[in-house]
């Protein structure tokens, strides 16, 4: 048995030098200068050059460095704004949002182009989600029975309300008596609550509540090897999380029925309302179960991490913390208050931190979109069926866009509507290249809403409290679809009136 362990031994040591071998010329060759983008290499070294990419790609996704890590290492190494890539099975083009190229892709939406996100998040969040349906007529009639009944689902100002009740009560009535708290668990909690409010109305919402859990199972597998039938992988618990989720809105769909409770004025109601009265944007039972699943993920999870996000550069940053609750307290509203548009309105500089927040965060770093033909796009050969990513991230840090972008500074958007010719123009610029919502006919729906859940959060926290980072560990989640700290944002907490 010896000669042959021996023999096995040096037959590995032989494969694995060649592989290192290829895959150091393959990753100088592949150096996305302008031109054609080289083409995969063919028969089983495709094959490894895939898994290799996929297997970093999860690698960085599974640490503490978080998946833009894999994109950021590739753009060093390429030198270009433009590189490919493969995983989970698809060819990846990563294009910088700089370029100008990108700004085409997402505001004229070329017909040869529809948006795809990654097989397992259309697994995930179903065939007729806004964000994976790749028919461009599929995808305008979706969005706009979602539009019409989104913001009249309640009033806007009726969602400010209601959101502004639940923060009052999260952050007066119950950490005042605490001294620490984890931001991240916090605002998943309150903006899953009303979200669902907003969806289904607060009986549905509390129908709904055990599900939140399951909301995050879905999340957590988006990204995940898409292995459906192995079992204690996340993508099969995230499609079993998700299997519980539609059985809850069917069961709620056919409560509403049997008992004709569809005059209520939440989401659900009205989607139900116009099918039955036949309305030309009617939405199927199954278009309304995705995207009902869709809003909630969008509305969620993607607005808790930029709250938590804001909350951690405030906690860096004193001296704009005290800036922006010196203008809290100048609204002098008095007394057991609500919060109205109108009070949203006056908190200018609380704005621009809410949109520096945002930049900064880049809680979605690309967006995606799949070439129905072969094109070109920057120069560079684009073959049927890749995937082009717009890289909102590499914009949002580019030096030549924002100044000094890694740091914190809501101030570079002072000039947006006053000062000298030279400060207007450059905050202009640096205010219309935020690639946070996305751009043209496949914006965000819910950016208005997510802007007023973290204004809100952010005034109710100013005037109660001081705070501080309790934990300063960069460490990203694993797994986690958007870009989060791992331990959540924990703050320590000072009253005011202890602090004053």
């Amino acid at each position: 048995m010896e000669p042959l362990a021996l023999a096995a031994a040096a037959a590995l040591v032989l494969l694995l030098i060649l592989v290192a071998s290829w895959w150091k010329t393959a990753s100088n060759d592949y150096s996305g200068v302008a031109g054609p983008l080289v083409p995969p290499p063919a028969g089983a070294w495709r094959w490894l050059w895939q898994w290799r990419e996929t297997a970093a790609f999860l690698a960085s996704h599974g640490s503490g460095r978080g998946f833009y890590h894999f994109v950021r290492t590739r753009y060093l190494r390429h030198q270009s704004p433009c590189f490919r890539t493969a995983v989970l099975g698809r060819v990846h083009v990563f294009l910088s949002a700089s370029h100008p190229a990108a700004s085409h892709l997402l505001t004229a939406q070329p017909p040869h182009f529809a948006k795809r996100y990654a097989r397992t998040a259309a697994d995930l969040l179903g065939a007729h989600s806004i964000l994976c349906c790749t028919s461009h007529a599929h995808h305008r009639h979706a969005r706009r029975a979602l539009a019409t009944t989104l913001f009249a689902a309640p009033s806007t100002a009726a969602f400010a309300a209601a959101f502004d009740r639940l923060a009052t009560d999260l952050i007066i009535r119950h950490w005042t008596i605490r001294h620490q708290v984890v931001v991240l668990d916090a605002a998943l909690e309150i903006t899953y609550r009303a979200i669902c409010e907003m969806l289904v109305g607060r009986g549905g919402a509390g129908r709904l509540a055990p599900l939140q859990s399951d909301v995050f199972a879905v999340t957590q597998a988006m990204l995940a090897l898409p292995l459906r039938w192995v079992p204690g992988t996340r993508f099969r618990r995230g499609l079993a999380a998700r299997k519980r989720i539609m059985a809850a809105l069917r069961e709620e769909m056919a409560a509403r029925r049997h008992h004709q409770h569809l005059h209520d004025d939440d989401l659900l109601s009205l989607l139900m309302q116009r099918r039955q009265l036949g309305h030309p944007d009617a939405l199927t039972e199954e278009q309304i179960q995705d995207n009902m699943l869709t809003l909630i993920i969008a509305g969620q999870v993607t607005t808790a991490t930029a709250i938590t996000w804001m909350v951690k550069y405030l906690s860096d940053n004193r001296l704009i913390q005290d800036k922006l609750r010196a203008e809290a307290f100048g609204l002098e509203l008095k007394g057991d208050y609500s919060l109205t548009l109108q009070d949203l309105n006056g908190m200018d500089y609380g704005y621009k931190a809410v949109k520096e927040s945002l930049r900064m965060a880049t809680i979605v770093s690309w967006f995606p979109r799949v070439a129905l033909k072969d094109c070109q796009v920057a120069g560079f050969h684009i073959k049927k069926d890749w995937i082009v990513n717009i890289d909102a991230r590499s914009l949002h840090y580019d030096p030549a866009v924002f100044d000094n972008p890694t740091v914190f500074d809501p101030s570079r958007f002072n000039g947006e509507g006053e000062g000298d010719d030279v400060k207007l123009g450059r905050a202009q610029q640096q205010g219309r290249r935020l690639l946070v919502f996305g751009a043209g006919g496949r914006t965000c729906l819910g950016m208005n809403l997510a802007k007023i859940m973290m204004l809100i959060f952010l005034h109710r926290l100013l005037t109660n409290f001081r705070w501080e980072m309790a934990d300063d560990d960069p460490s990203l989640e694993k797994w986690a679809m958007f870009p989060r700290l791992k331990n959540g944002c924990p703050i320590l907490l000072t009253p005011i009136h202890d602090s004053s």
